[in-house]
């Protein structure tokens, strides 16, 4: 036995394994981006469009309009009553309580009407097209305002 001191063997530290972690979190890392990516890059969702209630419509009733059709011979009248759905009651207000604006508009589909024909207005498609012409007639006049509808309450073509 010897005096000698002993020396005690000390196993070695183990490796420490930092390259397959910072490698996972580099993974993970670009996962996360590109599902942050994806996720802004798909844009805003379109909103459904918001159906207004009717009563929540402004109405514009004229007097009765009596013309003579642009025929040959000029014995053809149109008598018809309508009136204008506006996109909401303020429109509708500040058409009525202006008499220059409501004038104006009536001039319009007077001049509009005077212009057809009864062979055009009796079919169905003619009064469409005229329900049409009135709308793009009428808007500019309203600054803005949009009509939703033309509705017909009388209309008599005499041949």
């Amino acid at each position: 036995m010897s005096d000698a001191p002993e020396l005690q063997r000390v196993a070695p530290a183990a490796k420490k394994r930092t390259g397959g972690l910072v490698l996972l979190l580099f993974v993970a890392m670009a996962a996360a981006g590109g599902g942050v990516y994806w996720w802004m890059s798909r844009g805003p969702v379109a909103a459904a469009p918001v159906e207004v209630p009717l009563s929540a419509r402004g109405l514009v009733a004229f007097e009765p309009f009596m013309v003579n059709l642009a025929d040959g011979g000029g014995s053809r009248y149109l008598k018809v009553t309508l009136r204008l759905v506006l996109e909401n009651r303020a429109a509708a207000d500040g058409v009525t309580g202006s008499e220059v604006i409501q004038s104006r508009v009536r001039s319009e589909i007077l001049e509009l009407l005077t212009e057809q024909t009864a062979t055009a207005l009796v079919t169905p498609e003619g009064k469409t097209a005229l329900k049409q012409a009135i709308t793009s007639r009428v808007e500019p006049i309203l600054n803005g305002t949009k009509v939703i509808d033309v509705l017909f309450s009388e209309f008599v073509v005499q041949f």
